[in-house]
């Protein structure tokens, strides 16, 4: 994988190598690693390609406010058959928290989910159009020094016709996790609990939050794949039910990943 400041420029410098790909195909659930996938405009195919919307307030159930939709954490997703480009796209399995598995093709599915998350809910699909709406989720605050809002809720909205907070990649390095280890070595900080589209090796030399240095440039992975790198909006932080990440950046404030990306090109990688 190679970064370049701009996608004009011959020069690229070598970043470091892809070493994980996960899909989540319900916003905000764990997903599933895999070995290839499709990249589109929107992504990794079938990525965030479903979500649980809050019948009562019309928003999108995340982890980004645990202690209102409830742990996401303790559900699992993962596509039946594999996203095929220009292909129908397979039901989706979840596993909840007690180890049942569900499908989204159920007639009850919806009952189920409402069940176990103690809020009336919808299961629904993004619909990548022009007339779709922007969805809106909630996220918590932490009481952190650093942030914009502190022990707080706020709205945001996901750009229209998707499910994804940002933008529709999210890089994570290995430098990164490092450093949060390094900055909370008693605690577990692990690339699936952030739920990267794509886990970068850098260099053994590389430390801190490596990924914020590409802002600005583009990523370039394999042939075909180019990422364009940019600031978040509203940077991402620790949440409640993230204890390691939240204890790591209270030992070191305004220190978390600020970059996201969005593609440029798009393959089977």
């Amino acid at each position: 994988m190679q970064a370049d400041a701009s996608p004009a420029l011959p020069g690229q410098v070598q970043a470091g190598s892809v070493v994980a790909l996960w899909r989540y195909p319900v916003k905000s659930m764990m997903g599933e690693e895999l070995n290839c996938s499709d990249v589109t405009g929107r992504g990794l195919l079938g990525d965030r390609q479903f979500a649980v919307v809050d019948r009562s307030t019309g928003k999108v159930g995340g982890a980004k406010n645990p202690g209102k939709r409830g742990n996401f954490f303790g559900f699992r997703a993962a596509y039946a058959e594999p996203p095929q480009t220009g292909a129908r796209i397979s039901p989706v399995r979840i596993t909840l928290p007690d180890g049942t598995v569900v499908t989204s093709g159920q007639a009850d599915l919806e009952q189920i989910l409402s069940r176990v998350s103690g809020r009336d809910v919808a299961f629904e699909e993004a619909r990548p159009d022009n007339h779709s709406p922007a969805a809106t989720a909630g996220e918590y605050w932490p009481d952190m020094p650093g942030l914009d809002y502190r022990d707080t809720v706020t709205d945001f909205e996901m750009p229209a016709g998707t499910f994804f907070d940002i933008a529709v990649v999210h890089l994570l390095t290995t430098a990164t996790i490092n450093h949060l280890r390094a900055l909370y070595p008693e605690g577990r900080s692990e690339a699936r609990r952030f739920r990267p589209s794509v886990v970068v090796s850098t260099a053994p030399e590389d430390r801190g939050l490596a990924e914020n240095d590409w802002i600005g440039r583009t990523v370039a992975i394999g042939g075909n794949v180019r990422l364009a790198r940019r600031r978040a909006s509203h940077p991402g932080h620790p949440r409640r039910d993230r204890p390691a990440a939240h204890q790591a950046t209270r030992r070191s404030p305004g220190q978390w990943p600020r970059a996201r990306a969005s593609t440029r090109q798009g393959a089977t990688e």
